[in-house]
Parts: structure tokens; C-alpha cells; sequence
């Protein structure tokens, strides 16, 4: 995606590495899944609370956010405790996807047992962002 189509749609500079098609609708699949499996975390709050609690899993995050300032701080805060992350274009269908009316900023997809459904995405989704 090249400079103005990521400035039309309103997606930040700062959102490295942001997801491509494919990959974003695996994200949206994969928040979908773990919502139903009560193993995720949704909004800035929830995430952060969760990361300093060193909770692992697979952050997403929306590059869309207005204004980024919010959300500078969770890569970083995610770097140090070894979680990957990843940026989708729209923060309203971030939402969608985690069974939410109202946009979301992040949403935190914790590390499924053994015998979750979402098991075998996570780890192919985890492997691709890693």
C-alpha cells in the first residue's frame, strides 16, 4: 500500500507493520474466534492492564487511530514483553469483528490452550507477523 492510499484511508505512518488484505481479514477471523472463546482483550485500558500482567499473545491493532498519540505507547510497551503485533487499516471493523457497535482501538489475542478452535490460526497468523 503506497503513501496516499494509506493517507485516503486514513491509516497513520507510524502503523509498521500494517497487515495486507489477506492477512487482515485472517486478523478479523482470528479476533472473531477468540472472542467466542472468551481469550481476548479489547480497548487500550484492557491491553496494557493485560501486557504489564505479561499475559502472551498476538496484538492488533487499528492504524486508524485519531489521534495516534492514544495508542503510541502499546508497540513499545509490547516489544518489551515479547509480543508480537500487527496493524489492521480500520478500527471500525476491529470492532465488528471483536462482537462490538463501537470501533476499538487494540485488541489482545491470548495464547489458546491446547485445545482451542482458534488454535491452529493463531500459531499460522503468529508465524507470519514474527
Amino acid at each position: 500500500m503506497d503513501e496516499k492510499e494509506r493517507e485516503k484511508l486514513g491509516i497513520a505512518r507510524i502503523a509498521v507493520p500494517l497487515a495486507d488484505e489477506k492477512m487482515t481479514k485472517r486478523c478479523y477471523k482470528l479476533v472473531k474466534k477468540a472472542v467466542l472463546a472468551k481469550m481476548s482483550r479489547r480497548g487500550i485500558k484492557e491491553v496494557v492492564k493485560a501486557l504489564r500482567k505479561k499475559e502472551k499473545g498476538i496484538l492488533i491493532m487499528a492504524g486508524n487511530v485519531t489521534p495516534i498519540d492514544v495508542i503510541t505507547h502499546v508497540p513499545i510497551l509490547a516489544e518489551e514483553k515479547d509480543v508480537p503485533y500487527i496493524y489492521v487499516p480500520s478500527k471500525s471493523e476491529l470492532g465488528v469483528a471483536g462482537g462490538s457497535k463501537r470501533p476499538t482501538s487494540c485488541m489482545l489475542v491470548l495464547k489458546p490452550k491446547d485445545d482451542a478452535k482458534y488454535a491452529e490460526l493463531y500459531n499460522k497468523l503468529r508465524k507470519q507477523i514474527i
